[in-house]
């Protein structure tokens, strides 16, 4: 038995924005204490309640989340042939059994919540949720229209009732039969591609890494592959993207949403969550600089930077609606404000993003576009009209800052119908 010990405390030292104090996990070795968190806060009187007879159904719910965070803990203390701080924090980094995959999700998903990589994070959260939801035979419940309480207590009972996933499990039927599942429950190919490409990363990691052996790699040829989403034809004509600059905004929410999509179509494809994260700094006169969030971590060269000129038109719309005053380090658009965590950033992003569609499909239809208008539709459109007015794959590649041209041929839509009825009508043109 190792002489080190564990317990659960309320770290009083230091008080919370909200009036709460973090709890966290006391690991104790011959005097020395170390501190770690567990993700959650308290107030004081809450936390003297946990203990209690009737915490309440929220308090109990927490009380066993901090319990099974003590128990992992002393699992990792058990194994060790000798105690030391460094290989403890190693162990219970990896969080459980190194062959398990919900265990392997849940590691990666607090490694990518530190780095601020919140999209990313919940995107696994996403997946590991489905995966669960299969493996242990359950039907998917819609999310739709519940409270964020009812969500968490429906999750809290999913991962209670589900039992472990080794990795040996996963074969290549186990995803056809998930991929299935899936579909029968609605879901789309290109849902099923987003959830297992995390699962993939899992496993090329623990292979890597030695804790899994490379013949369960279930993924590849005459394996499994994972479905690509649809070829969809998501860019506009350059007619009806015209039609969108001559439209007259009914409202000012209008008028701001029509311009921050036209900024994204002026401005190399650029997504809402790098224009919102512009400041002043990047602009001169002539041209904004900046680095792709999405590229900004996943790579390890050195980052690629996006080099747009400015046209007129964009200039004009930073001027409608940019910060004021204009100093370095004030963001162009009123989307973000400073010292918001990851999490908070991404709500914004996510409810800009979410406005700016929901006009965008108002003047759609205003302007009688059926096609569905929303901002990943404006990256598309740059990139399609320059490829349909001779600009080559490889200036497209650099300005929508791909790592590769083949990534880039992805992005490129197909000629309208129209322009291809004009080119093969040439098969008769027969000499009069």
């Amino acid at each position: 038995m190792q002489d080190a010990s564990t317990h659960i405390i309320l770290d009083t030292r230091r008080v919370l924005k909200d009036g709460t104090f973090p709890v966290k996990l006391r690991v104790t070795h011959q005097r020395k204490q170390k501190y770690y968190p567990t993700g959650v806060s308290l107030a004081l009187e809450d936390f003297e309640r946990l203990n209690s007879n009737r915490p309440g159904r929220e308090l109990k719910d927490i009380g066993l989340e901090l319990q099974d965070i003590e128990r992992k803990a002393v699992r990792v203390i058990e194994k060790l042939p000798s105690f030391s701080f460094e290989e403890f924090e190693r162990r219970l980094q990896r969080s459980g059994s190194p062959s398990e995959i919900f265990s392997a999700f849940d590691t990666a998903i607090t490694r990518l919540r530190k780095a601020g990589r919140a999209a990313t994070a919940d995107n696994y959260e996403s997946a590991r949720n489905s995966l669960r939801r299969f493996a242990s035979g359950k039907a998917f419940t819609p999310r739709k229209g519940k409270t964020k309480a009812e969500i968490a207590t429906l999750l809290h009972e999913e991962e209670k009732n589900t039992t472990p996933l080794p990795f040996s499990r996963v074969t290549p039927d186990f995803l056809e039969n998930y991929e299935e599942w899936m579909l029968q429950e609605g879901r789309s190919g290109t849902t099923v591609g987003i959830y297992l490409r995390p699962l993939r990363a899992l496993f090329n990691e623990a292979i890597a890494s030695g804790e899994v052996s490379q013949e369960l790699y279930p993924f590849g040829k005459r394996k499994y592959q994972i479905p690509s989403g649809a070829n969809v034809k998501k860019a506009l004509a350059l007619k009806d993207i015209q039609r969108i600059f001559d439209y007259v905004p009914a409202t000012e929410s209008e008028a701001r949403s029509r311009d921050l999509w036209l900024f994204s179509y002026l401005c190399s494809g650029i997504n809402v969550k790098d224009i919102a994260r512009l400041t002043y700094r990047q602009l001169d006169k002539e041209t904004i600089i900046f680095v792709r969030s999405k590229t900004r971590r996943t790579t390890r060269q050195k980052q690629k930077q996006i080099t747009v000129p400015l046209l007129p038109e964009a200039m004009a719309i930073i001027g409608r609606w940019g910060n004021k005053p204009v100093t370095p380090d004030t963001y162009i658009f009123p989307v973000l404000v400073s010292a918001l965590s990851p999490e908070q950033e991404l709500a914004r992003v996510k409810q800009a993003t979410k406005t700016v569609n929901k006009y965008m499909k108002r003047i759609a239809t205003a302007l009688g576009i059926e096609k569905d208008v929303t901002t990943y539709t404006a990256r598309h459109s740059f990139s399609t009209v320059l490829k349909r007015s001779g600009v080559s794959t490889a200036f497209i590649s650099e300005s929508l800052g791909h790592s590769s041209e083949k990534t880039t041929q992805h992005y490129l839509d197909s000629f309208e119908t129209d322009a291809k009825r004009q080119v093969v009508s040439k098969l008769t043109a027969f000499p009069k």
